[in-house]
């Protein structure tokens, strides 16, 4: 191994150890009130070499998402490439995006972070433009799978496989932030059980998109969604 290679593999493990840090501190305390002094601590590192590393603390946080949708990567991945049908794909799609809510609850959080357009703002392009490609490589997972439904005859031929991959993301996504935030109020109060609903608002979703050939040999899978 050459000195430059020998370099940048330090570099890149100097980055993995600062990002340790970042989730110990930002999960621990919350993103909002944590501080790079803070970061630099838990690193043992001196807060001008964080610097070097991370340009400001939603550069940080960045690098913090960008581990979170790798893992979400790995998820769905292996979901889609179980050579199963498209519409049992299709669904275990929508199962592991819970999952990964269940089993990694702060990267979902963290998530919740570069919704205000302010913080964006001070995001480096770098860090920008790595987390646009990572968030773009899920998305043609979850569109490559339903082009495939449509192709086999499974789906409506008029179907738009990007719009109907936000239908389903923005009712998985919007259920589960209720589920972290509120669903002690909906259990008690309401008498809901939230993950009952997303699966059968999931299960309805799909039904929807579904042609009279997919219902014929997949709706029996759906029928959870009548349960009481």
């Amino acid at each position: 191994m050459g000195i430059r290679e020998r370099k940048e593999r330090e570099k890149e493990a100097r980055r993995e150890e600062i990002i340790d840090a970042a989730e110990k501190v930002f999960f621990g305390k919350g993103v909002a009130v944590s501080t790079m002094d803070e970061v630099a601590q838990a690193a043992e590192l001196s807060k001008g070499t964080l610097y070097l590393y991370y340009r400001s603390k939603e550069d940080l946080v960045l690098g913090v998402v960008l581990r979170g949708l790798d893992i979400m990567y790995e998820m769905f991945h292996k979901v889609v490439s179980t050579g199963e049908p498209t519409i049992i794909r299709i669904k275990n799609l929508g199962d592991a995006y819970y999952d990964f809510f269940r089993q990694h609850r702060n990267y979902f959080r963290t998530f919740y972070f570069f919704e205000n357009p302010q913080l964006q703002s001070q995001v480096s392009d770098e860090m920008r433009d790595l987390c646009a490609a990572s968030d773009k490589r899920i998305w043609k997972l979850v569109i490559d799978v339903i082009q495939d439904g449509i192709d086999e005859g499974m789906l409506h031929k008029g179907l738009n496989p990007m719009e109907a991959a936000v239908m389903l993301w923005s009712n998985s996504n919007g259920l589960m932030r209720l589920i972290d935030r509120t669903n002690e109020y909906w259990t008690s109060q309401m008498g809901i059980d939230l993950v009952t609903v997303l699966r059968r608002s999931n299960a309805f979703l799909v039904e929807a998109m579904m042609s009279e050939k997919g219902k014929k040999q997949f709706g029996a899978m759906l029928e959870h969604k009548n349960e009481k």
